[in-house]
């Protein structure tokens, strides 16, 4: 129960901040969203697009756990998982509310779920997201950034949201690491804890999920 309070409270914290204290909005705000969404990044802070391009990949580190605790859950964690591409840690502080510990998997995997569970998509994420810090942390201009940072709501928001992710990340890491027969003092469960790089790692080394294909998804070789 505390710790569900504590995640209620923590996003009701984090709406009343975002919307009644962060900065406000600047004349141009939705011109950058619109840049950075189109890939128009010529005259745009590299630290900043490497932020928007890893917000982008959070949610993707996140589904790679989300799916597999959603299996067994009253409570479905796609709509969360989904919504976090637009919101971050908005959408996915109620589901760490409302759901139920889950550190056992059995039964069949879906393709989807197998995607999901695929070492291959960490290292896809990895490449990913090494390439956009590599980008911004090389040619980004932090005093430019930090000046956004204090004046510009999407900015600070997006900025907190990404501080949110890298910590909220851990809430789901126990039952995942069980439900794959490790645990929290493994080592890949202490390397998992390193913000961002952590969980990028992790997924990249952690075993594939107990379980079966399904039968009408695997490929038969009979003749």
């Amino acid at each position: 129960m505390i710790r569900k309070l504590g995640f209620g409270l923590l996003w009701l914290g984090f709406a009343i901040y975002a919307f009644g204290f962060a900065p406000p909005n600047q004349p141009d705000t939705l011109d950058l969203i619109v840049r950075l969404s189109s890939g128009q990044w010529d005259a745009i802070n590299p630290l900043l697009v490497a932020e928007f391009n890893i917000m982008g990949i959070w949610p993707m580190i996140y589904g790679a756990v989300l799916y597999a605790d959603g299996h067994g859950q009253k409570l479905p964690a796609w709509p969360f998982a989904a919504l976090s591409f637009g919101v971050g840690a908005f959408a996915l502080l109620p589901y760490l509310a409302l759901r139920q510990p889950n550190p056992t998997f059995s039964g069949e995997k879906s393709r989807l779920l197998q995607f999901w569970d695929s070492r291959l998509l960490g290292v896809v994420l990895s490449l990913g997201a090494i390439a956009c810090l590599a980008y911004g942390l090389s040619q980004g201009d932090w005093s430019a950034f930090a000046a956004q940072w204090r004046s510009d709501r999407f900015v600070h928001v997006m900025t907190l949201d990404f501080c949110l992710l890298s910590l909220l990340f851990p809430a789901l890491l126990g039952d995942d690491l069980r439900r794959r027969g490790l645990s929290l003092a493994s080592g890949l469960g202490a390397i998992a804890l390193i913000p961002l790089l952590g969980p990028l790692v992790y997924l990249c080394l952690r075993p594939s999920l107990p379980g079966t294909t399904r039968p009408s998804e695997t490929v038969s070789t009979a003749s």
